[in-house]
């Protein structure tokens, strides 16, 4: 396959290959963290290509096998936060989500390959495309609950849209995906080896994905959710988060305890903004109107000292000891209550 490299900016190559144009996100020590610039990089480049008849296709991968991309850069969000405020932080996030939101109406088709780590911010590049290859490497995972944000990207939208109630378990307790997972929930379509990508990059360069991937077929169906036992499903057949929570207490299943004690690493107000945000998306009709709600609940909940103590824990100090504001439930004031029921 013969490439010619078009640009290299911070984190991102740009190259063609007979029809294809392809995205290689290159940041491998921050796991691809999706920044603003890496986020306007590629909105460049599809701008580009989008009235380029000789484009047919567009591929976004990850230079690394480790990560397709783990997420937003929440250094820099932490970062911008603390010296400048809330609305700083966020304009930084919604570009990311402009991005998002391109890719997801690209009247090109646009395949990505979800080889290894993809979660939040990575889930809304690459699983509102037409094509989402995952392999035997790919975990995927919507975790904003454990540092004090709420699903975003897009990401509700899909948990929404499975079966059952598997995709609000997901959105409180962060829960991670493999590949036959992800085909299940409707997060991927394809579940092919990591070994096949390269003839994959190969084909689609002369040939269109409908083509490419019309032999592979994937392992479960698209959409139709992973099950979950019944007695997990009741659990979670709940008017609250906090009946939610006393329902897997009196759960003997051991997926209720494991779900009990990832709720109790997460921020109490994220846990009630997820809540709200799944039963929105469930309520909403397409991707742009979810895309609206997140906006605001994550507008909501930068307004609140929670998400910069929560990047702190997990990723600057790395105690993995969060301290909550507030720390249970039932102490969040009734007008934050409010603010979120209201959207």
């Amino acid at each position: 396959m013969t490439e010619a490299v078009l640009s290299e900016v911070e984190g991102l190559t740009v190259s063609r290959a007979g029809h294809m144009g392809r995205l290689v996100l290159d940041r491998p020590r921050k796991l691809n963290a999706l920044d603003a610039g890496l986020a306007q990089g590629i909105s460049q480049a599809l701008d580009a290509w989008r009235d380029d008849d000789s484009v047919q296709v567009v591929l976004i991968e990850s230079s690394s096998a480790r990560a397709f991309c783990a997420g937003g850069d929440l250094r820099a969000i932490r970062e911008a936060l603390l010296a400048e405020g809330p609305q700083r932080a966020f304009t930084l996030m919604d570009r990311a989500y402009d991005t998002m939101r391109q890719l997801a109406a690209y009247p090109k088709p646009v395949v990505s390959f979800l080889d290894g780590i993809t979660m939040g911010g990575g889930v809304g590049l690459g699983c509102h495309v037409s094509w989402r290859v995952v392999t035997e490497r790919s975990v995927l995972a919507m975790p904003e609950t454990g540092i004090g944000l709420v699903p975003d990207a897009g990401g509700s939208w899909l948990l929404s849209r499975a079966q059952g109630l598997a995709g609000l378990r997901l959105a409180l307790t962060g829960g991670r995906m493999d590949a036959r997972q992800a085909v299940a929930m409707g997060f991927a379509d394809i579940h092919a080896s990591s070994e096949e990508l390269d003839n994959l990059r190969a084909a689609l360069a002369h040939t269109l994905p409908e083509q490419v991937f019309a032999s592979m077929q994937a392992e479960g169906t698209a959409g139709a959710g992973v099950a979950l036992p019944p007695e997990l499903e009741q659990c979670y057949m709940a008017a609250t988060v906090a009946e939610v929570i006393e329902r897997l207490k009196a759960c003997d299943l051991p997926e209720a305890r494991q779900d009990l004690e990832d709720m109790a690493r997460a921020s109490p107000f994220s846990l009630e903004a997820a809540w709200h945000g799944w039963h929105r998306a469930r309520e909403m009709d397409t991707l742009d109107a979810v895309f609206e709600v997140e906006r605001q609940l994550v507008q909501l909940v930068l307004g609140r000292p929670d998400i910069a103590e929560g990047i702190r824990a997990r990723l600057v100090d790395r105690d993995n000891a969060p301290v909550w504001q507030p720390a249970r439930l039932e102490d969040i004031p009734a007008p934050a209550l409010q603010g979120v029921r209201a959207l």
